[in-house]
């Protein structure tokens, strides 16, 4: 992560990016993601950020955005649960009487991204692949909606959306760099594919960052 000379953070290409994941045990998304492990038996919950445990096992699961934007905030960024914390006074995320966690909300998350870590973010309602590459060929990381079954891109796509990655530039080929928050191994936390392997998982929406 770069800033300029107002202080604003800038996001680029030459930037390292991390690899984060949305639960705080990398080597355990595989079995907590596919139902054989409870995410409160996670032994790393403290480590996100979270006050409780039970704050961790409720909310991990949907903060795949944020931990999208962790990765894009680059090594210095604040904690999971502390982006969630501030995601939440800006209405980001919505909870029903029953606790029932809706979001990530594109819009007042862009505000947050904005006014709190001076990052240019963009919501883009109406996103083509061939966009997303543009957006990257203008120095953007691109949070893009995806089914989550992105992590398995050899089957076929049970649909799309209801999940974040980043995408942070092309790979060799002319295809997508993506991070994904909750890649099951090292290849699918951080992994290349192809625009036609990708597009069948993409629901055509996303928020850029610059």
């Amino acid at each position: 992560m770069a800033r300029d000379a107002g202080g604003r953070v800038s996001l680029c290409s030459a930037c390292q990016v991390p690899s984060h994941t949305q639960f705080a045990s990398p080597d355990l998304v595989e079995r907590i993601v596919y139902g054989e492990l409870d995410r409160a038996a996670d032994p790393a919950w403290a480590e996100s950020g979270a006050v409780t445990l039970d704050d961790y096992a409720r909310w991990c699961g949907h903060l795949c955005g944020l931990t999208c934007l962790r990765m894009a905030l680059g090594p210095s960024a604040p904690s999971l649960f502390e982006l969630r914390d501030g995601a939440l006074k800006y209405g980001a995320y919505t909870e029903d009487a029953d606790g029932t966690i809706h979001g990530l909300v594109y819009a007042p998350f862009a505000e947050y991204v904005r006014d709190v870590h001076g990052v240019n973010a963009t919501v883009h309602r109406h996103l083509t692949v061939a966009e997303i590459t543009a957006l990257l060929d203008e120095g953007r990381s691109v949070m893009v909606s995806v089914h989550y079954e992105i992590r398995r891109p050899n089957r076929p796509s049970p649909g799309r959306g209801g999940h974040l990655v980043l995408v942070t530039g092309r790979s060799a080929d002319g295809g997508l760099h993506l991070h994904n928050p909750s890649g099951i191994d090292a290849g699918t936390r951080m992994a290349d594919m192809s625009l036609s392997d990708f597009e069948p998982f993409f629901a055509g929406r996303g928020v850029s960052l610059r």
